[in-house]
C-alpha cells in the first residue's frame, strides 16, 4: 500500500509544480523577449533498510528554450531584436552584467538607455548616454547614432555601441528577475557575429496553444494521482476491517 502512496504523492506533488510552471509560460505569451520554461522530472528509488521496490519523483532540472521567438516590425526607432543567437548586455539592479532579449529600449529623463524596465543597456565601456534633441538610429551591429535635430543638418555622430553576447546556452542561468546571467558570474566577451534587426520586437517563444493543451494534460495527471491516493486509503481501510474482523 505504502508504494501506491509514495508513486501517487510526489507524482501529484510535482504535476501542481509543472502546473505552475506552464501557467508562468502562458502569462508570459506577450511578454517581449521572454524564453518559455520547462520542468524535466526523474525516478529515485527510495533508500532503506528493505529492497528498493519504491520510487519517488523528483524535480531534476527547469530547462529554458532558447528558440528564435516571432519578429515583429513597428517602425520605432528605439525597438531591436536579436537575430538568431545573442543577448543584450544590461546593468542588473544589482550592479552586476546580465542579458535579455527584450529589446523595447527606451531613455530616461538623464539621457541614459534603458530597458522598459529600467535597467541600462550596457557597452563595452559602460551605461550609454544619449544627448538630448536628436533622432537616434541603431545599426544591426548594435552601434548608435544621433543626428542633431536642430542646427547642422546629417551631423551624425556615434555616441556608443550596444554591447551583444553569445556565451553557450549551457553556461547560463535565468534569476528570479527573468535576467540571464553567466553561472561563474563573469561578463561574457562582445561577439561581433550577433546581429539586430532596427525597429523590430521579438515577441515571446511561448506557444499559447501547446500550453493550454498542456495545462489541461497535466491537471488530469494531477486528478489521476490524488485518484490513485484515495484508492490506497480505501484499500487500506477494508484491509483494516478484514484484520478486525479476524
Amino acid at each position: 500500500m505504502d508504494r501506491l502512496i509514495y508513486t501517487a504523492m510526489t507524482g501529484a506533488k510535482h504535476a501542481f509544480l509543472q502546473q505552475s510552471g506552464v501557467a508562468n509560460n502562458l502569462a508570459n505569451a506577450s511578454t517581449i523577449g521572454f524564453r518559455a520554461m520547462e520542468h524535466k522530472f526523474r525516478s529515485v528509488p527510495v533508500e532503506g533498510t528493505g529492497e528498493a521496490t519504491r520510487a519517488f519523483v523528483v524535480d531534476a532540472s527547469v530547462a529554458d528554450t532558447f528558440d528564435q521567438g516571432p519578429m515583429m516590425a513597428t517602425g520605432r526607432p528605439l525597438d531591436v531584436a536579436v537575430r538568431g543567437a545573442g543577448w543584450i548586455a544590461v546593468e542588473g539592479a544589482n550592479g552586476q552584467e546580465a542579458y535579455t532579449r527584450a529589446g523595447n529600449l527606451q531613455i530616461n529623463a538623464n539621457g541614459q538607455l534603458q530597458t522598459a524596465s529600467g535597467l541600462n543597456v550596457l557597452s563595452d565601456g559602460g551605461p550609454i548616454a544619449i544627448p538630448p534633441d536628436n533622432s537616434i538610429t541603431i545599426a544591426p551591429d548594435g552601434t548608435i547614432s544621433v543626428v542633431p535635430l536642430f542646427g547642422t543638418p546629417n551631423n551624425t555622430n556615434e555616441v556608443g555601441r550596444i554591447k551583444l553576447v553569445n556565451p553557450p546556452e549551457n553556461e547560463l542561468v535565468r534569476g528570479d528577475d527573468g535576467l540571464f546571467r553567466t553561472t561563474n558570474g563573469q561578463p561574457a566577451e562582445a561577439d561581433a557575429d550577433v546581429r539586430l534587426a532596427p525597429e523590430t520586437l521579438e515577441g515571446s517563444n511561448v506557444n499559447p496553444v501547446d500550453s493550454m493543451v498542456s495545462l489541461i494534460s497535466i491537471a488530469r495527471q494531477f486528478e489521476m494521482h490524488m485518484k490513485m491516493l484515495q484508492t490506497a486509503d480505501t484499500n487500506a481501510a477494508k484491509a483494516s476491517q478484514i484484520l478486525s474482523m479476524n
